[in-house]
């Protein structure tokens, strides 16, 4: 079933995608399954394992439940020291 979720991008995402935000109607699980399918949109070639993820603006890990309504933050790899 459908979901219509809020994605949020951040850094080299929101650049890639063009845009900050989006609401998708997407068939996921999980906050993994909403990277996986949004993948192309961001233009990352990062495996999931390097990025990190939010639900509802409270950090998450890939297996975080996502339901109809919620918003999902995406952030890219962080470089620094």
């Amino acid at each position: 079933m459908k979901k219509k979720i809020i994605v949020r991008y951040f850094a080299g995402f929101r650049e890639n995608a063009g845009i900050d935000e989006e609401t998708v109607s997407i068939e996921a699980e999980n906050a993994g399954d909403v990277f996986s399918q949004l993948k192309h949109r961001h233009g990352s070639e990062e495996p999931q394992g390097h990025c990190k993820v939010a639900v509802n603006d409270e950090m998450a890990d890939w297996h975080s439940p996502v339901s109809d309504g919620d918003t999902v933050l995406l952030f890219p790899p962080v470089a620094g020291g």
